[in-house]
């Protein structure tokens, strides 16, 4: 019986990973490389500083870690900015089944607390979550589980009592390796991703309401 459900954020809760293409491009291009979103698309779901790690390493940039995260950051609050964000159609009608059903709801983002903290405040979606976790609160990103184990010990449910929504290839990964059940989420504008370990794919939110009424009875 599912206690508790975990979302993902982007590509899940808001359809975000265009912003974040075009910000991690928008930074590169400003330290003189010209990657395409192709390529960029192998890093959705990790956590910015492994992203930047790698591709640092590969780039020969000369910034530091934290000097690309804090551009990424400029431009992505740029295009942002001033910019009433839509949640993705199904999310709060899901958001407000699970809340009735009085099964714990948590957050498992690998973007930065900073973001998460627009994103949760523009949608006005706070008062859904019962725990958030972002990628800087665990050692190791997506497709490692440490960040959904995270979530269900702050949500205080067993892991196997857990439903993961998922639109990225490391985060089913991840949710998988945590034991969790995982609905993979089919979002065309999170790049190809190869979600076949879910437990179930989707290519709706709302698509999800019956699956989680037949896991919750």
């Amino acid at each position: 019986m599912i206690k508790a459900v975990i979302f993902d954020m982007d590509g899940v809760i808001i359809d975000s990973e265009p912003i974040h293409f075009k910000s991690d491009q928008l930074t590169l291009k400003h330290f003189g490389k010209d990657v395409s979103q192709d390529e960029l698309i192998r890093y959705v779901g990790v956590s910015n500083a492994m992203m930047w790690t790698e591709l640092k390493e590969k780039y020969q940039l000369a910034p530091s870690v934290e000097e690309l995260m804090e551009k990424q950051s400029y431009f992505r609050d740029a295009l942002t900015a001033d910019e009433k964000l839509e949640p993705i159609p199904g999310i709060i009608e899901l958001l407000d089944e699970i809340k009735r059903a009085r099964v714990k709801i948590g957050l498992a983002s690998s973007s930065v607390r900073s973001f998460i903290a627009l994103v949760l405040n523009n949608l006005e979606i706070n008062h859904y979550f019962d725990a958030v976790v972002s990628g800087e609160d665990v050692k190791r990103s997506k497709p490692q589980p440490d960040i959904f184990l995270k979530a269900a010990e702050k949500l205080q449910v067993s892991p196997d009592a857990c439903l993961v929504i998922e639109d990225s290839q490391h985060g089913v990964k991840a949710a998988i390796q945590a034991g969790m059940t995982c609905i993979g989420f089919n979002n065309p504008n999170s790049g190809s991703q190869d979600l076949s370990l879910a437990h179930t794919l989707v290519s709706s939110i709302t698509e999800i309401p019956n699956y989680f009424r037949s896991l919750s009875c």
